[in-house]
């Protein structure tokens, strides 16, 4: 079972820059139920959104997102 998630610090990042959803949803190019659904986590971004979302922020992608959960031992497969 994979254990992980994909974690997000963008409510973190918004609040820093005095953004609202519908800032950075203008920026990135995505409506404000989009940036909400990715925030609270029922959404799940694709790789370009992220790269987006990290671009309208000013920051790099791994500072907003990152995998939380178990580390496996890939050698043992």
């Amino acid at each position: 079972m994979d254990d992980e998630r994909l974690r997000n610090a963008i409510k973190v990042q918004r609040a820093m820059r005095d953004l609202t959803q519908a800032d950075l949803a203008a920026l990135a190019g995505v409506t404000r139920r989009s940036v909400n659904a990715i925030e609270t986590g029922r959404m799940v971004p694709s790789g370009l959104l992220a790269l987006k979302i990290a671009r309208a922020l000013g920051v790099p992608v791994e500072t907003i997102f990152s995998l939380d959960g178990p580390v496996e031992n890939r050698e043992s497969r």
